[in-house]
Formats: C-alpha cells, sequence, structure tokens
C-alpha cells in the first residue's frame, strides 16, 4: 500500500519542527484522552507508568518498537485538552514533542510537533510519526492496524527531501 506523507517541515529559530495534523470527529476532550489515558495510550503508542503530571517523570514502553525498553519521559506541560509536552531520551537520541489539540464543532484537529535540533533523522523519524498516528486513528476507530513496511522506507526520501 503506499500512503502519502503529511508531515511539514517548518524553521525555528533553535531548529526546526517536523510537524504532523490528524483530524478527528470527536471531542477535544475525547482526543485527548486518547493520548494520555494509560489504557488508550497502550492502544497506539506504548504502555505508560508513574504519576503523570506537569514537571514529572513517567516510564514509556514504545508497544511496536522491537524489544523496547522502559523509558523516562519527562511531562514538561500538561494543559488538558489542548496542550502536552514531553522530552525523553532514547537509544536514538533526545526527543522533544508537544501534542496540541484544537476543536472546531465537533471535530478535533490534533498536531504532533517533534522540536529538532537538525535534520538529520528527518528519514526515519518522518515515517515513524505516520504511522504511530495512523495507529492512534485505528485504535480510535477499530480499524485494522497499519504496517510499518508502507511506511518506511517508502516515505524516507519524502521526509529527507524537506530538509
Amino acid at each position: 500500500m503506499t500512503l502519502e506523507p503529511t508531515g511539514r517541515l517548518v524553521t525555528t529559530p533553535s531548529g526546526y519542527d517536523l510537524i504532523l495534523t490528524r483530524t478527528y470527529r470527536a471531542s477535544a476532550d475525547d482526543v485527548w484522552a486518547s493520548v494520555t489515558e494509560p489504557e488508550r495510550t497502550a492502544r497506539w503508542f506504548g504502555a505508560w507508568r508513574g504519576e503523570a503530571g506537569p514537571d514529572r517523570t513517567i516510564e514509556v514502553q514504545m508497544a511496536f518498537e522491537e524489544s523496547a525498553p522502559w523509558c523516562p519521559m519527562r511531562i514538561e506541560a500538561c494543559e488538558p485538552p489542548r496542550r502536552l509536552a514531553v522530552s525523553m531520551e532514547d537509544e536514538a537520541g533526545s526527543w522533544s514533542l508537544e501534542l496540541l489539540l484544537a476543536e472546531t464543532a465537533g471535530t478535533t484537529e490534533l498536531r504532533l510537533i517533534h522540536h529538532l535540533t537538525s535534520t538529520d533523522p528527518l528519514g526515519a523519524t518522518g515515517p515513524g510519526w505516520e504511522y504511530y498516528l495512523d495507529m492512534l486513528t485505528a485504535a480510535r476507530t477499530g480499524t485494522p492496524r497499519p504496517d510499518f513496511d508502507d511506511y518506511y522506507p517508502a516515505q524516507k526520501a519524502y521526509y529527507e527531501s524537506l530538509a
């Protein structure tokens, strides 16, 4: 299956923002629950444990990465149901992410923003976020999970061309 990549790259004063967007016919509260409640995040991203809240650290295990360890994830900001900012470090590097939700007339737009200091990881990172956001959509709609092979390496060239 060929999937069209949706990400775009924006230059910022401190680097780059990779921005991917999905839209759901649901309230911001419902989409927020999909990205913050442990039993719901486990369906598309991975399990997490700990006491969540601003300036706290939880542990996350990405469910669809082979042999993924539990990794600390710092919650930088939590403003339900509009903004969640987190950071983490793992074997792939440092991650600074934001999820922004905006609801209009019963439809919620979710923007995932990956703050980057370099464009080097775009070829792998972009397809990965496409996959995970489509996993979120599948978890929300009850449709079959996507296959990562449809994203990587198929979308690698697109994301590398953004730099």
